[in-house]
């Protein structure tokens, strides 16, 4: 199983009571429980399988600033924020540097969609701006072609997604929290009409509050509690070089490949104009839902049916607190990459820049990315359910926006004011008769 996640050591007690149980030992579950942590609350993090083994392990790397959702920004800069100190913070290493993004463009219209994001940009005050010739070749070392122009953002970053989850996890433990791995939560103790517990395979934990950060598991727990969270999956693919010399230091988005540099020297690698959706059941229910986003995104966009649409049908809608739940019997969500697509980021990257001609692919790896039908989290409590919280739905954003996000996530449990205006993470928009709006980022 791919790629290989640096590993944790748990707690093997489960506690009878905490202040504050979080489900997922994703960047999210663990920012929110450091946190937490920190603020002297006692906390579990629930783990079904190992922290970091999902999605927070599978991603690119790219901590961004630049072409966000302008609803993001406010918190996405409280996240570099946390992002520029968090190893001093946590005393742990997440590989994270302070390198820069670089999104190229091609042509006019790629180069009038990042003049218009600039305009969304401006009043977060952003050191994000249009870069050509010299100063655009400097920062492509070795590139086989010139660009007419490119979005930069000097002040962003990258980290390592399979250190980070994990050195934040290593910092819940050092503040006193707990982190149970192998430890599926399987639905929640609920008395007099809000949380009294979370109800584990190993047992039962009291709390006052639970936070729900499963990522691509999210609507499937919500399901069973008779919640509805309109969010579905996209799959990602990923592939890691061997050492390059000669390479763009810069984090890299182009037409046809993304690329970010790795402590190791060689590179994460991924298609970045495509990605797959493997249909299942949840994308004819929220068709509706998501039909905006998906019209906007369709040309980035590959449907595709095959036997996931039948293992998720065969999903139960509900399921007994006492019996084995779907979280055990798949411990970890690992889906195939898809070759044609990283063959053909592989392709483009090697035109483009011929450093990489004689790279050796390492691995090849794929995760599940949780999405909502407007791309921008769920960050909330559940009205329906007092002391129910979800953060969830980082539509491919979250790992660089997870600190910031766990921290708003422990300010609103604590209730301390929080580090940004929550309002467009809150849950009830998909159910308030708000318009669920999607505006463009890339």
């Amino acid at each position: 199983m791919a790629p290989r996640v640096e590993p944790v050591a748990a707690d093997s007690d489960l506690p009878a009571r905490v202040d504050v149980v979080v489900i997922g030992g994703g960047i999210i579950g663990a920012s929110t429980a450091f946190f937490l942590a920190q603020k002297g609350i006692s906390v579990a993090l629930c783990e079904k399988g190992y922290v970091a083994g999902e999605q927070s392990s599978r991603n690119w790397g790219f901590c961004r600033q630049q072409g966000r959702d302008p609803r993001e920004l406010p918190l996405i800069v409280e996240s570099l924020r946390i992002w520029r100190t968090i190893d001093r913070t946590i005393e742990g290493d997440t590989g994270f540097r302070q390198a820069g993004i670089v999104y190229l463009a091609e042509d006019e219209k790629a180069a009038a969609a990042h003049e218009k994001w600039l305009d969304y940009a401006r009043p977060y005050q952003l050191d994000t701006r249009r870069i050509a010739g010299p100063e655009l070749a400097t920062l492509l070392p070795g590139a086989a072609r010139q660009w007419p122009g490119a979005l930069y953002t000097a002040s962003d970053g990258r980290a390592e997604p399979q250190k980070a989850t994990p050195a934040i996890a290593a910092g819940i433990r050092r503040l006193g929290g707990k982190v149970l791995t192998n430890c599926a939560v399987r639905g929640l103790d609920i008395a007099a009409g809000r949380v009294a517990g979370v109800v584990t395979e190993k047992g039962t934990i009291a709390c006052s509050s639970v936070v729900l950060a499963g990522g691509a598991w999210s609507r499937l727990f919500c399901r069973n509690l008779e919640i509805t969270l309109p969010q579905l999956k996209v799959r990602g693919s990923v592939m890691r070089t061997s050492p390059v010399a000669n390479a763009p230091e810069a984090s890299l988005w182009a037409p046809g490949f993304g690329l970010r540099k790795r402590l190791d020297g060689g590179y994460s690698v991924a298609h970045g104009s495509l990605t797959d959706v493997d249909i299942g059941p949840d994308n004819i229910l929220f068709m509706k839902a998501f039909w905006p986003a998906l019209r906007g995104a369709h040309t980035g966009l590959r449907l595709r049916l095959g036997k996931r649409f039948f293992e998720e049908l065969a999903l139960p809608a509900r399921w007994p607190l006492d019996r084995q739940s779907p979280f055990e019997r798949v411990r970890v969500l690992d889906p195939a990459p898809s070759p044609d697509l990283l063959d053909a980021a592989a392709t483009g990257l090697r035109a483009a820049f011929p450093a990489f001609k004689d790279a050796r692919i390492e691995e090849r790896w794929a995760g599940y990315i949780d999405v909502t039908p407007d791309a921008v989290p769920v960050i909330s409590p559940v009205e329906q359910l007092p002391g129910f919280f979800v953060a969830t739905g980082f539509s491919g954003h979250g790992f660089g926006i997870g600190p910031g996000a766990g921290r708003l996530m422990a300010d609103l449990v604590t209730g301390a004011p929080p580090i940004v205006d929550p309002t467009p993470y809150r849950f009830a928009r998909f159910s308030d008769g708000s318009k669920v709006e999607v505006i463009a980022g890339f």
